[in-house]
């Protein structure tokens, strides 16, 4: 891996969406710490504040796990403020949302995301798409380094 112990930032208000998300990353053996956001404004503070407040890490993430529907600053809200930013729109996002919605899928892909990925409903499928999100970036993509 490029980047072994950047950490990997999962922006998701259900509590349970988590820990499931959690438990596929354990069974493929991610050295990378997982943090969660359970909102919008959490993950604004976070990613444009990193280094200064001591209860987050001192790095910015290697990629971005980001959940669309939640209440308040939603997902279209963190995704359209990370691509303005300079010094945050290289980090790969990748919207992780139950929504199929053809119009999301594109006005997501028009703000500068990265990938889109439905969640899947069993929980089997959802170990596949985390192992495809492991192997594809961490494991091969070359990703930006950030400073």
């Amino acid at each position: 891996m490029s980047t072994p112990l950047l950490p990997i930032l999962v922006v998701e208000d259900s509590a349970e969406d988590f820990m499931a998300l959690g438990r596929a990353f354990r069974k493929y053996a991610l050295q990378n710490p997982v943090l969660r956001c359970a909102d919008g404004d959490q993950a604004l503070e976070y990613l444009q504040g990193h280094g200064k407040h001591p209860a987050w890490p001192k790095s910015l993430p290697a990629i971005i796990l980001l959940d669309l529907n939640m209440p308040g600053t939603d997902g279209r809200a963190v995704l359209h403020t990370l691509k303005q930013d300079a010094h945050l729109r290289t980090i790969p996002v990748i919207i992780f949302s139950t929504s199929s919605n053809s119009r999301d899928i594109e006005d997501c892909y028009r703000m500068g995301a990265n990938s889109y990925l439905t969640k899947p409903i069993a929980y089997a499928d959802l170990e596949e798409r985390i192992r495809l999100i492991i192997d594809y970036w961490l494991e091969a993509s070359e990703l930006p380094v950030l400073h």
